[in-house]
């Protein structure tokens, strides 16, 4: 079994769209992922526990996204060392705005790299999760570079 470098983490299982979208860069890299429900609010065993043990199993960063009072990446935040990439899930009432304001406005002392609201969010979180670990991986590094190539190259210099 491949060690699994990030964990997914989300408040509900109607996040998982969004979320599943932080997994294509990961995939695209070759970064072992998890992907589970851990709410802040329905579920707070279980999120100690996950957060607080998340190193223990070999995690380096947490992705947390959460919609509404997104509480879920800040207090993974507070209980564990590791880095947290919070995405704001958009909401039914306010579009996600609320969701961004939970998670942007952190305590000082309590660090959360927050992304965008919605899906661009959640793959830039996947991306930047992947350019983290890459600070230490250099077969990572070098698929990085070549996939910013690829990138780079696919944006057409002329209209047709």
């Amino acid at each position: 079994m491949s060690k699994v470098s990030v964990s997914i983490i989300m408040g509900s299982r109607s996040d998982w769209p969004t979320m599943q979208e932080a997994t294509k860069p990961l995939e695209e890299l070759g970064v072992e992922f998890e992907a589970k429900v851990v709410s802040a609010h329905r579920t707070p065993e279980r999120l100690f526990k996950h957060a607080s043990e998340a190193h223990t199993r070999g995690v380096e960063v947490i992705i947390a996204g959460a919609g509404g009072a997104a509480h879920l990446a800040g207090m993974a935040a507070s209980m564990t060392h590791l880095p947290v990439i919070a995405v704001p899930v958009a909401s039914k009432n306010i579009k996600g705005l609320d969701s961004l304001l939970s998670m942007v406005q952190m305590p000082r002392g309590v660090a959360v790299a927050c992304q965008a609201i919605g899906g661009a969010g959640a793959y830039n979180a996947g991306l930047m999760a992947a350019q983290m670990l890459a600070l230490k991986d250099e077969a990572l590094s070098q698929r990085l570079q070549e996939w910013r190539k690829a990138q780079t190259d696919s944006v057409p210099v002329e209209v047709e």
